[in-house]
């Protein structure tokens, strides 16, 4: 007799296993946090950015618009009269000219001599080199008000306080620590083969050194002199303190000043003007150059 098969609904179907869906709800999780990193993200950018569109719209207001009892998020008259008074203030074109004279010569000072000191510390092994790199990195980790009055001190023992010279050389103390240990990371970052084989070729070290090395540690210079530059720019403690006389002042503090004034008094959609106009240069420089600051500041986990 001739057995008949089961109908397929009759037959046992195998069992799915649990972990199979496994795959699917770590999509899923993954989603779900990708949404809630983004929204935390978007929430912090908010949060960070309101001060600075706080100030861009107050420039643009008029006094009215500002001393209203409730907050304005957008001026009803926008009005350049603001940036027309910080323009035409003669003060303010003078302590720009300090400002670009005394970042300037900080910065460039600090990458020609910051650039040899990291060379040698990459390239080369002498005595003391690791208590020297250990010495730049405390530098670093040394708050600037610590240093504010121990260097006021010292500038005016050497007849330097009050003078363009001496805060270039103040300026130096925060900004060649970073530049010595950033250009070291580039540095490393270059294999030494290639110098060896430069050599080989009939280059002496100096070709080696702007023929091979200087091109490849150019997207460093630029980083690290750009952030050089943000960080002089906007110092304004050691400014304050070391410069006594008004037409040698910098820009944050002729924003001291231009608060204070009993000329302009409280004239904040001014000052806000003032202030727009002060930050714009770092903010060019920051958007031009974002990708390779951000290659500076993390080049330090890439190779030590």
């Amino acid at each position: 007799m001739t057995r008949l098969a089961a109908p397929p609904e009759a037959m046992p179907r195998p069992k799915k296993h649990p972990s199979a869906d496994r795959p699917a709800r770590r999509r899923g999780g993954r989603r779900y946090a990708t949404w809630a990193w983004n929204a935390l993200a978007m929430l912090l950018a908010v949060v960070f950015g309101f001060p600075i569109y706080w100030m861009l719209i107050t420039a643009f207001k008029t006094s009215g618009d500002v001393t209203t009892i409730t907050p304005k998020f957008w001026p009803r008259h926008p009005s350049l009269r603001g940036f027309a008074e910080v323009l035409h203030d003669p003060i303010f074109l003078d302590d720009m000219r300090n400002s670009l004279t005394i970042t300037l010569s900080a910065v460039v000072i600090s990458i020609v001599i910051g650039f040899f000191g990291a060379m040698a510390i990459a390239r080369f092994r002498f005595l003391g080199r690791k208590v020297f790199i250990f010495a730049v990195l405390i530098v670093q980790m040394i708050p600037l008000l610590a240093l504010t009055i121990p260097m006021s001190l010292l500038l005016d023992h050497a007849h330097l306080k009050n003078t363009t010279t001496g805060v270039i050389i103040a300026y130096l103390v925060f900004t060649m620590p970073y530049t010595v240990w950033t250009l070291r990371t580039f540095i490393a970052n270059v294999p030494k083969e290639l110098d060896e084989a430069a050599m080989v070729d009939g280059c002496s070290r100096w070709q080696t050194f702007y023929k091979i090395i200087l091109p490849l540690v150019a997207p460093g210079l630029i980083a690290t002199g750009v952030y050089g530059w943000i960080l002089a720019w906007n110092e304004f403690v050691l400014a304050n303190t070391l410069l006594l006389d008004n037409n040698k002042a910098t820009l944050p503090m002729y924003l001291l000043y231009f608060q204070s004034s009993p000329v302009h008094g409280a004239d904040w959609p001014g000052l806000m003007a003032a202030a727009t106009l002060t930050s714009l240069p770092v903010v060019v420089l920051f958007v031009i150059f974002q990708s390779r600051i951000s290659a500076g500041l993390t080049a330090g986990a890439v190779k030590g």
